[in-house]
């Protein structure tokens, strides 16, 4: 039963993808195991940014079981396709049953989703990761494959209200391009502690997420606004500093120790950089 519902919700969401003529291409597929326990740690830009990875996933015939925010099955009928489908509710404030609920899965055998960030990043940096990634590869063997997203934040994604106080609506455009890398598999070794893995996860999500942000078809044009590009690339968007008002991180996350660094006196500020809305066309 839980099959039949996931293929069924992945026709509706390719369906959807299809209308906006959404173009998605992926690198590395082959890291994805075809059967055994495995988590896909990703990276977060968009709210779509699920239903792109399932897309990808189901090429290597994996139903990949996602953590996800609890109130997502406020909704009726939403809870019970969740529900049919396997996927986590996590409650951030009591995140010990999730946590149970994705160590038994994999244990199963089956393929686990995890946004570590936790949230999306509103800098599109790889912002503080959340150690329950390295906790469940100790715990269970699985390979974790780093997974890479770009292109979807300008889908439906985070932005500062407008001036009436509306959050961004997802856009309509059509064409948009959106680019996955599936990273070579980190295992969990004799050596490892968590915060150690974590801070691995960290620095492999943060080359693969800027080779994606170096395509050319995703860098600004020259003269063109882009606070949907980081700022550390020549794109608008807050730089990790400004964005920290905007960012909720749970006290539990990891604080990177990989990618671009700001403030005062360190010489990487960009020039000319003002700050901005991630939001954008």
């Amino acid at each position: 039963m839980s099959e039949r519902v996931y293929r069924a919700t992945n026709v509706l969401g390719r369906a959807a993808l299809r209308l906006l003529a959404v173009d998605t291409r992926w690198t590395g597929l082959e890291h994805l195991p075809t059967s055994g326990p495995v988590i896909l740690a990703a990276n977060h830009v968009s709210y779509p940014d699920f239903v792109l990875v399932e897309q990808v996933a189901v090429e290597r015939e994996r139903y990949v079981r996602f953590l996800c925010r609890h109130d997502v099955w406020n909704v009726p009928l939403v809870r019970t396709a969740m529900d049919r489908m396997q996927h986590v509710p996590v409650d951030r404030e009591a995140p010990a049953a999730a946590y149970l609920k994705a160590r038994r899965l994999l244990r199963q055998g089956d393929a686990v989703g995890v946004f570590p960030e936790a949230g999306i990043s509103w800098s599109w940096t790889i912002r503080s990761l959340m150690p329950g990634v390295a906790s469940l590869a100790r715990e269970t063997g699985a390979p974790v494959v780093p997974l890479a997203i770009w292109g979807s934040q300008r889908l439906w994604s985070v932005g500062i209200p407008d001036p009436r106080g509306r959050k961004p609506r997802p856009s309509l455009r059509r064409r948009r391009r959106v680019d996955l890398s599936f990273g070579e598999p980190l295992a969990f070794s004799a050596g490892d502690d968590l915060t150690g893995f974590t801070r691995r996860l960290g620095s492999a999500l943060t080359e693969q997420l800027e080779d994606l942000q170096r395509l050319p078809h995703h860098v600004p044009t020259p003269g063109q606004r882009a606070p949907w590009h980081p700022a550390h690339l020549g794109g608008h968007a807050p730089t990790r500093d400004e964005a920290a008002p905007y960012d909720v991180v749970p006290r539990a996350a990891i604080s990177p120790t990989w990618g671009p660094t700001w403030g005062p006196g360190r010489g990487d500020e960009p020039s000319g950089a003002a700050p901005a809305s991630p939001a954008g066309s």
